[in-house]
């Protein structure tokens, strides 16, 4: 199906956020590929570093993770008690904040540059007041998502599973430090899809024709929005209704 560009041109981007090994990366960037749209992944880290003057590889450690606990309590210890002796040798570095906001302010120029796909990075938290963005959200069985990884990446079962893991934690960490929201929130989202069931390419189609969908009704007040909107009242209450 083919997708009329004046019907999108209004859209700004659309983001893309996905369990570790669910294809989400992969079909961004067919999406961007498809639309002729600027697709939005690793140079958020290439751009992160220049900001803050430090290394792509040091850029890439705090991509969609922040401190972890033991790391926060040291650095705490210390601002309090300086002269306290810490066992845990920990390398001078930036925290985790200034990264996030170099971050955002990667995510906002490339919508205000439009017609990007934007993969992870809390961009579905940071756009979620956006009329002109859509959020999608992929997802897939487990057991589907540690093939993936094992084929992939060509990793061992064990070693893939523990990749898994630590990548979706890492992810929730952050959307829970900086947006007080989880990725799993349905409500982030305007289309969560189900790659146990529908093929990437399939998957493509579908984002395609909800841009397009969402494209049509940004003129639309939000009080003709809503599943309400258009339907007749019951003619009789429903039997489980309660006054």
């Amino acid at each position: 199906m083919d997708e009329d560009p004046s019907a999108i041109a209004a859209m700004r981007a659309i983001t893309v956020s996905r369990e570790y090994g669910s294809g989400g990366g992969e079909i961004a960037a067919r999406l961007a590929k498809r639309l002729g749209w600027q697709l939005i992944d690793h140079e958020v880290v290439v751009r992160v570093a220049q900001m803050l003057h430090v290394s792509e590889e040091e850029a890439e450690q705090h991509d969609e993770c922040v401190e972890g606990r033991l790391a926060r309590m040291v650095k705490s210890l210390r601002l309090v008690h300086p002269s306290m002796p810490v066992t845990v040798d920990m390398p001078p570095a930036m925290d985790s904040r200034a990264f996030y906001e170099a971050r955002c302010q990667v995510i906002e120029g490339a919508v205000a540059s439009g017609q990007v796909v934007i993969v992870g990075r809390g961009a579905q938290a940071h756009l979620a007041q956006r009329r002109d963005v859509l959020h999608v959200r992929i997802v897939a069985p487990f057991a589907l998502r540690l093939a993936y990884v094992m084929s992939r990446e060509g990793l061992a079962r064990e070693a893939a599973h523990a990749r898994i893991l630590k990548k979706d934690q890492e992810r929730a960490r952050y959307l829970e430090m900086f947006y007080h929201r989880h990725p799993g929130d349905a409500h982030l989202y305007d289309l969560v899809l189900n790659t146990g069931i529908l093929d990437l390419e399939s998957a493509v189609e579908v984002i395609a024709v909800v841009l397009a969908r969402k494209a049509r009704r940004l003129s639309t007040p939000l009080e003709e929005l809503g599943p309400a909107v258009g339907l007749p009242r019951y003619p009789d209450l429903p039997k489980d209704a309660r006054p």
